[in-house]
């Protein structure tokens, strides 16, 4: 049963005024009352934090909201590169299921919301060091067609071959084989496999193909398989009618976002600690006590101006009614394992690999036309990197506002197994093997005269809900979580990777809590 919670605007109307009188008018109020008086801590300002902390502000909450860190967004940054101000982490969304565009509708009314200009991706890394273009007509990498020119550059008139035979063997649902690595290369061979499909999912989403969960990544396709009876009918069976662009950006960059919503949040009154780390979590009867370790910086802060005081102290502990846990894996299970008198729960180790990402900007005209499109995936193995993107060529924001002939490359390092060839190096030797990288993937000689900046990241990247196995592992933690009243953990590791999916898991946990809190158990079954 779906409860609907009481909006924030209700708290402020008589009954008689809102067109509410009578017995059902003080049960209301009462509610807004409860919502007035829960206090709920929100640890972690990444957006998985940011989101779940609006959602609980919105409806009249008290929220305060502590970020290890010197700064929100997580995952979304900047940093300044040579001469500009320019993303360092995630740079736009899925649009599958909408939930970013109503956000960025709520929290940042009248955005520039942009689609990319070009969507061209080649395969990098072949025999010789050839490359070519990545064909249009597949899914994952899966061609619909093995006699297209596109796909015959890439796996050769033997791998063309083999890929036709697929159409000559009896049909195969894909309930029988659920790992799109497997199944594509007992369908298709395994030269597709290895320079159409592995490309893709490593570069994406840091997974070998064996390990993506096929009906997850590729919705409609096991129906579609089932119909005409082999793979590449298949993957143009799904394509029939797809149209419209499958990510979008802000004109300007994602840290609007993060900014627009630390200032909502600052307008519902709600406390921002940075530089704040949540040492312990300790439940007694119905309430929490978040602990806060001793810090430095200790003043609220965030990306954007807040209502907090510039003199509020940092205080030694936090108590809550509620708790919404929004921190990376291995902190998250730190803190939930003594909660829950579990301390196994803490040793399971985080899922993901280390990446590590070298954003470059560098003046070459010869990149104007984009010569290999917005994208470049390299064949695992064959290089240093796991692929490029090209962002001037991608977003016409951003290259008019770098301006003709230069250019801003994202070089990503690390794969599943394989640790990032930049790890261990200084930021200089970094950006020069990003720089050597970027001129083999792109094909055009990017000597160190023509690098004007350079910033490197690294991070965990976190598993997509596509990985086999994601859905229950996540399951697993949820079902654990939920015992504990008042607790809810969200976040790119139970959610998976991507700023879609974290953004619709983190409002759908937020409101799952929100609702045991506000209205009992009964409410969320």
């Amino acid at each position: 049963m779906t409860v609907p919670t009481p909006s924030p605007d209700a708290a402020g109307a008589s009954p008689r005024a809102a067109g509410r009188v009578g017995p059902a008018a003080e049960p209301l109020q009462d509610l807004v009352d409860h919502a007035r008086h829960t206090r709920v801590v929100v640890i972690g300002g990444g957006i998985a934090g940011l989101v779940a902390a609006w959602e609980c502000a919105k409806v009249g909450m008290g929220v305060t909201l502590v970020e290890a860190s010197d700064r929100l967004g997580g995952t979304i940054d900047s940093a300044r590169i040579g001469d500009h101000e320019l993303e360092t982490g995630v740079t736009c969304w899925s649009t599958r299921g909408g939930a970013v565009r109503r956000l960025v509708d709520e929290v940042l009314p009248g955005a520039a919301i942009v689609t990319p200009r070009d969507e061209r991706e080649w395969i990098a890394g072949l025999v010789k060091g050839g490359a070519a273009p990545l064909p249009t007509e597949q899914v994952l990498g899966i061609p619909a067609n093995p006699w297209d020119e596109d796909v015959r550059r890439l796996i050769g008139w033997d791998g063309t071959w083999r890929a036709y035979l697929d159409r000559l063997r009896p049909p195969l649902t894909i309930g029988a084989q659920r790992s799109l690595g497997r199944l594509v290369q007992s369908r298709m061979g395994a030269k597709v496999r290895e320079r159409l499909v592995a490309p893709l999912t490593v570069d994406r989403f840091g997974l070998d193909p064996d390990d993506v969960d096929v009906e997850i990544a590729a919705p409609g396709l096991s129906n579609a398989l089932t119909r005409t009876g082999w793979l590449g009918g298949a993957v143009a069976d799904v394509r029939v009618g797809a149209s419209g662009a499958a990510i979008e950006g802000l004109d300007g960059g994602m840290p609007q976002l993060v900014a627009a919503l630390a200032e909502r949040l600052a307008e519902r009154g709600v406390v921002l600690h940075t530089n704040a780390r949540a040492s312990s979590l300790v439940r007694s009867g119905e309430t929490w006590t978040v602990g806060l370790a001793a810090q430095t910086a200790a003043a609220p802060t965030s990306s954007a101006a807040t209502s907090a005081e510039p003199d509020q102290a940092l205080p030694g502990d936090l108590p809550a009614d509620a708790v919404v846990i929004a921190t990376g894996e291995a902190a998250a299970r730190a803190l939930v394992a003594p909660a829950l008198g579990a301390p196994e729960f803490a040793d399971v180790p985080p899922a993901g690999i280390a990446r590590e990402v070298v954003t470059l900007v560098v003046d070459a005209p010869e990149l104007d036309a984009a010569p290999r499109g917005a994208h470049v995936h390299a064949v695992p193995g064959a290089r240093g990197a796991t692929g490029l993107v090209q962002e001037t060529a991608r977003w016409e924001w951003l290259a008019r506002e770098v301006g003709p002939g230069r250019h801003v490359l994202r070089v990503a390092f690390g794969a599943p197994g394989v640790v990032p060839a930049t790890a261990g190096l200084d930021d200089a030797d970094a950006a020069a093997l990003a720089a050597a990288e970027a001129s083999a993937l792109l094909g055009v000689a990017l000597d160190a005269d023509r690098t004007v900046g350079a910033h490197r990241g690294a991070f965990t990247l976190a598993p997509p809900a596509s990985a086999l196995g994601h859905r229950d592992r996540a399951a697993g933690v949820r079902a654990a979580v939920e015992r504990a009243h008042g607790l809810a953990t969200v976040g790119a590791w139970l959610s998976g990777s991507g700023l879609a999916q974290v953004v619709a898991d983190a409002r759908e946990e937020t409101d799952r809590l929100r609702r045991r809190v506000l209205w009992g158990a009964a409410a969320t079954e």
